[in-house]
């Protein structure tokens, strides 16, 4: 019997980032990242691979304690009985020479939702120690009300104070690793 050979790329932590943006009273935005998170590629053909990523949402910061708390808060994140944030692949389409469409399951505060998002897919290399790298750069907007982030303040000028629209972005790195 012939043994098989599982290739899985896993996520390079200190190369990699998640980051958010959201437009505050309307006017400029605020960034935000998660410092705790996992991710996985799962196959050698990127279009048939599967991608996991999980993310710690009491990892959230902001720059800003007291934001931050309310981010992790039942209001938004309720990081006390929501640990994590979860995505998962159901497909990873090429659109052109290194750029990619990445549909997956996203899952906040228990609530699992279909999102898009573009990818550019940077190359492979090798580092210094001989280990092949992978490189990706990430985009893309959800409207967290679909998710149950509902909180939000009316303006006495009119509008709202945080936008329903986050930006996501993300820079992430991969080592490949062959069981």
């Amino acid at each position: 019997m012939e043994a098989t050979t599982k290739t899985v790329w896993t996520l390079d932590p200190t190369h990699s980032e998640i980051t958010f943006k959201v437009k505050h009273l309307m006017i400029s935005n605020v960034k935000g990242e998660f410092k705790n998170f996992s991710a996985t590629v799962e196959g050698e053909d990127l279009e048939k691979a599967k991608i996991k990523a999980s993310i710690d949402s009491s990892s959230v910061f902001t720059n800003n304690e007291d934001r931050d708390n309310h981010l992790k808060s039942a209001d938004f994140f309720d990081a006390e009985n929501h640990k994590e944030l979860a995505f998962e692949s159901t497909s990873f389409k090429k659109v052109d020479d290194d750029e990619y469409k990445l549909t997956g399951i996203l899952t906040i505060k228990g609530v699992s939702k279909e999102v898009t998002f573009d990818v550019e897919f940077g190359g492979t290399n090798k580092d210094p120690w001989g280990n092949e790298k992978a490189g990706f750069s990430l985009d893309g907007k959800i409207n967290r009300k679909e998710w149950g982030l509902n909180w939000n303040a009316a303006l006495e000028s009119g509008g709202v104070l945080v936008s329903e629209d986050v930006k996501i972005q993300a820079e992430v790195q991969f080592v490949k690793q062959t069981a």
